[in-house]
């Protein structure tokens, strides 16, 4: 082997050599999930035999393929639910296609840990009876679940108090707990009842192989001088009402008819966005792309002027770090947000905050920044540094691969 080839050669490769997982995902088909995406490729250049059992999505229908050495097995699922009787049946799919697909890949491949990302906090049922044959079970904590449905339905019920026993035995059966931030972990020590050394940190760091700036397209300014970007989910608790009113607001108060904004992303609640800048006359002036390759999604950003994160400040959100966040940074853009604690440490000078969920005061932001050209080189540089410095996969990865070691050590 060259000298070449050895640098190149990432420091956790052959690490996890003749392990074999079982990454199970129910909210995005993979390779769509970034950050499973990014784990799954990691455990196989460690040495790893991985199988991911994920729903089918648009662009990604086949049941079965092998995509980079990663064996990717597909199911069906209903529709996102918006009601009791929607999870239910949302749920109760996604568990017997996972079931089912667990003992196939079981017998095929064969695994020794599943690695269970949640939405939804259920994934512990599956792993269940392979925990009684000696296998191993990591959770990867990617939503706060109680929290999550508390934002979307305002409510704190019966559900709400099941969703917190759900995650309580989720935390119980995993001998290993990623988190996404710091306050994920506390979470897991706190309510899981986690040893802290059980729980590691893996942020869902931009794999700057992936993400970097296209050529601009002046066609998605539709003519005007400047464009503001977003790419998301488009949910209830995601924001999109407020930069609907942030827009309604800068166009018809502020009289501003020289900014095109553009909403990348699909969702349950895009129907009724997009009908909402209807009812607000500011239609003409917001694209939604819908889910979206990748090939629009970086294009769309490479051209913006400025990016945001609309997401209402809650404890869901204020807990939660977006990856749209550290992608806008790693394609060194400026970002405005509202005020959250995780968002303010992943993009810190690289961002400006509004006050919590006053779209007013975040349109007066995105003014600001749109004014001053030279503040938003400076800003857009900041982010771009701190992801190439501090929070990219490639510091990220490591800590997934001692993870790894710690749940195969104990």
């Amino acid at each position: 082997m060259s000298g070449t080839e050895t640098q190149d050669r990432p420091n956790w490769a052959d690490q996890l050599t003749g392990r074999k997982v079982l990454i199970i995902v129910e909210n995005l088909p993979v390779p769509f999930d970034r950050r499973v995406w990014q784990e799954a490729r990691t455990l196989r250049e460690a040495g790893a035999q991985v199988c991911v059992i994920c729903p089918v999505g648009k662009g990604f229908e086949a049941r079965y393929e092998v995509l980079e050495g990663v064996h990717i097995y597909r199911h069906p699922l209903p529709p996102d639910g918006n009601s009791a009787m929607g999870y239910l049946l949302e749920y109760g799919a996604a568990l017997f296609w996972e079931t089912w697909l667990a003992w196939k890949i079981f017998f095929r491949h064969g695994f020794d840990t599943i690695h269970g990302c949640n939405p939804p906090d259920l994934i512990f049922l599956v792993a269940w009876p392979f925990k009684l044959l000696g296998k191993r079970y990591l959770f990867d904590h990617h939503d706060i679940n109680p929290e999550l449905y508390e934002a979307k339905f305002n409510r704190r019920d019966g559900f709400w108090r099941l969703l917190r026993l759900f995650e309580w035995l989720t935390f119980k059966s995993a001998r290993t707990v990623i988190s996404t931030n710091e306050s994920y972990k506390a979470i897991a020590i706190d309510r899981g009842g986690k040893r802290p050394e059980d729980v590691f940190v893996v942020r869902s760091g931009p794999d700057l192989s992936r993400v970097k700036a296209v050529p601009p397209d002046p066609t998605l300014k539709r003519g005007r001088q400047f464009l503001v970007g977003y790419v998301g989910v488009m949910g209830a608790q995601e924001g999109i009402d407020l930069l609907l009113e942030s827009v309604r607001y800068l166009v018809h108060e502020r009289q501003r008819d020289d900014i095109q904004f553009i909403l990348v992303g699909g969702g349950p609640s895009l129907t009724d966005m997009e009908q909402l800048a209807q009812d607000l006359n500011i239609a003409d002036f917001v694209t939604f792309t819908g889910r979206a390759p990748d090939k629009t999604l970086f294009s769309a950003l490479s051209t913006s002027d400025v990016c945001v994160n609309p997401d209402r400040v809650n404890p869901m959100n204020d807990k939660s770090t977006m990856n749209k966040i550290l992608e806008y940074m790693a394609l060194g853009k400026p970002i405005v947000q509202f005020e959250v604690t995780e968002g303010r440490f992943s993009a810190g000078e690289s961002s400006l905050y509004a006050k919590p969920n006053d779209a007013i005061y975040f349109a007066e932001k995105i003014a600001e920044l749109l004014a001053n050209d030279e503040q938003r080189a400076r800003m857009g540089e900041v982010g771009r540094r701190r992801v190439e410095n501090e929070l990219a996969w490639s510091y990220e990865a490591p800590k997934l691969i001692a993870a790894y070691e710690h749940a195969f050590s104990n």
